[in-house]
């Protein structure tokens, strides 16, 4: 059993001759929000499919939930999936339902919740996630910013003991990037959910980390709380951060 509730034990991962990951290894432990930095292509994306079992690794273990699931069939993951959901890029919704009809989709095959339940719990996620004006519209009428919030609300309909978000401000303007980061920063303060983050944005990373796993060519170069990580002297980490802080001045003369 493994005291921390997600793990990685000397995990690598290669795709033909590119090691993507490299001996890395780092934990999550209960209640925990945890932000995985580093530029794009670094293998940030290819962790949070190894904590539910979409890849496996060539080497070390991956535990979740005091279980060690590297070599998990199908049926043993569905279980580890009930209880660590993804927040996608692309917001995974369901085209032909409503936002009200994605986001009460977990909760339809919950025999033990009659409809009036299901109607409450929906409406309550609609509006803490800020999206009720948009209850019955379809996906393809929303902005990519839009779509992730309704996406955050099916996660939680779902009542996963863990969130893992991919890269959540991406491709998003600057005011809906900021938007995004202030609900999840809520959702952590009401909920204290493990989480892990994975981004490329220091603003949002500073708002949420407990920790930080900076990984750079597919090793982890940093591996601790925010404010060792803001104070680092390490070049490789201070350019950047010093990089990053220039994003916003950028996107507002743009």
């Amino acid at each position: 059993m493994a005291d921390h509730f997600i793990e990685f034990r000397h995990v690598s991962k290669a795709f033909d001759d590119h090691a993507v990951l490299d001996e890395v290894s780092f934990h999550v432990d209960p209640g925990e929000t945890c932000v995985i930095l580093g530029r794009s292509g670094v293998g940030k994306s290819v962790t949070l499919k190894h904590i539910l079992g979409f890849l496996k690794p060539d080497a070390g273990e991956v535990w979740v939930g005091g279980q060690e699931i590297t070599g998990w069939d199908e049926q043993q993951l569905a279980a580890i999936r009930l209880r660590v959901a993804m927040v996608f890029q692309s917001g995974a919704l369901f085209d032909s339902l409503t936002v009200r009809e994605n986001v009460a989709f977990p909760l339809e095959n919950r025999a033990d919740l009659p409809a009036g339940v299901i109607d409450r719990r929906v409406n309550e996620l609609l509006e803490l996630l800020e999206v009720t004006p948009f209850a019955d519209r379809l996906p393809a009428d929303l902005s990519t910013g839009m779509k992730r919030a309704v996406a955050i609300a099916r996660v939680l309909a779902q009542e996963p003991e863990a969130i893992l978000y991919d890269e959540p401000t991406t491709m998003v303007d600057p005011i809906m990037a900021g938007h995004i980061s202030e609900l999840i920063r809520k959702l952590k303060e009401s909920f204290r959910k493990t989480s892990i983050v994975v981004t490329h944005d220091t603003h949002l990373a500073q708002k949420l980390a407990d920790r930080v796993v900076f990984l750079q060519e597919g090793r982890v170069a940093f591996f601790g709380p925010w404010a060792q990580f803001e104070a680092s002297h390490e070049p490789l980490l201070r350019n950047f951060l010093l990089q990053d802080a220039l994003i916003p001045a950028l996107d507002v003369t743009v």
